[in-house]
């Protein structure tokens, strides 16, 4: 991904809007979550300014991923479709304040700043995107998980060959 900055308080003040598509390859915090470097990233930021007058960016990502199921370890294709609104704090103080100004859990507030990286932006928010347990909705070979819910051994059967 080229690395585009931003002055991300000019950005939301000009209602500036970038989008991209970036592989997976490049963002390499999000490859050691991944199976493989397969696949892309589409995103999209906007600037704008919040109903308190407070700096924001819109943020949406969608893409599709390769994970591994954490019940049958193979790899599969996980979906990506994220967007997120960031009211912007000049510093650490100020972004406090708005957080408790706008009490609403599904608004981020973070440090702006004038040399923002929109790479880091859309990374974090894929990142974020990522289920805790990624899994199959349904594993394609079951039978491994199959033969080791019925081979159920108990510690005690080991003590009777002592």
């Amino acid at each position: 991904m080229n690395a585009i900055v931003i002055d991300a308080f000019e950005f939301c003040r000009s209602k500036g809007s970038q989008q991209g598509v970036t592989p997976v390859a490049e963002m390499t915090r999000l490859t050691k979550d991944c199976a493989d470097t397969s696949g892309t990233i589409t995103w999209k930021v906007e600037g704008g300014t919040g109903k308190m007058g407070f700096p924001q960016l819109t943020l949406s990502v969608s893409g599709t991923v390769q994970l591994v199921c954490q019940r049958c370890l193979t790899p599969y294709a996980h979906t990506i479709d994220s967007s997120t609104l960031l009211m912007l704090g000049k510093d650490d103080q100020q972004a406090d304040e708005i957080e408790e100004m706008i009490d609403d859990e599904t608004i981020d507030v973070i440090v702006g700043s004038r040399t923002m990286s929109v790479a880091d932006l859309v990374e974090d928010e894929a990142l974020l995107a990522l289920p805790h347990t990624p899994k199959h909705d349904v594993c394609p070979d079951d039978a491994l998980l199959e033969k080791a819910k019925s081979e159920k051994i108990s510690p005690f059967d080991a003590l009777k060959g002592l």
